[in-house]
């Protein structure tokens, strides 16, 4: 399992910042319609909410609060969960990519977390969860540049590739992935993430083909 690590000034200023990790071997298919009827379920779940009642959801208020503390508008850098959420309550819906990325969002809007999802063959061999530097950006994943700077980012050796708003064009998941790591990225602490863990996990056996035997995860 490749070693995935918070930094220390990242921690000190979010205390109850937890990773939930899973690694996994995968089949990655365009379209699965049985696991679009949980995601619609799930849509008519959030469905529920406004904008102002999402603000108070713990999760994304949790985030909120811990892009301001490093420096971040959350207003501006929305979080990946909160920016879900807003397209569901505006009637928007989601984007239909793959089984990962559609399993990735489902895990967001259930958890109200962000989530990342990468393929590792263009992962280097350890990560870091830190603070983006002044200068620092990269291209999103059909966006234009995004500035990273004092942003939550995973980096290797390469450069930072992911953060909880908007991931890199590096790691981003394709048809052709067969090696994958999704992050649970938790600013209310540990106490939920081996639930989405689990879940996950039963997500990529009965939708990625992924081996129950053969998929790792791990808590930070």
């Amino acid at each position: 399992m490749i070693k995935v690590t918070i930094d220390a000034g990242l921690q000190s200023l979010i205390p109850k910042l937890n990773l939930g990790i899973v690694q996994a071997k995968v089949e990655v298919s365009k379209h699965n319609e049985e696991l679009w009827k949980e995601i619609n379920q799930c849509v008519n779940n959030i469905s529920k909410y406004n904008m102002e009642s999402l603000y108070h959801i713990e999760g994304i208020e949790a985030l909120r609060n811990g892009y301001k503390a490093i420096g971040k508008d959350p207003s501006r850098y929305r979080g990946s969960a909160e920016a879900l959420a807003r397209r569901v309550i505006l009637g928007k819906g989601l984007y239909k990519v793959n089984t990962i990325v559609d399993i990735n969002n489902l895990i967001s809007l259930e958890s109200m977390n962000s989530v990342g999802s990468y393929d590792l063959s263009h992962v280097g061999k350890s990560v870091l969860f830190c603070i983006g530097k002044n200068g620092e950006s990269y291209k999103g994943i059909g966006k234009e540049m995004i500035n990273i700077a004092e942003l939550p980012v995973f980096t290797d050796e390469n450069g930072p590739f992911g953060s909880p708003t908007s991931d890199s064009e590096r790691a981003m998941i394709l048809e052709s992935t067969k090696d994958l790591m999704m992050i649970v990225i938790s600013f209310t602490g540990k106490e939920s993430l081996n639930k989405y863990l689990k879940r996950i996990s039963s997500l990529l056996v009965r939708y990625a083909n992924a081996d129950e035997k053969q998929i790792e995860t791990a808590i930070i």
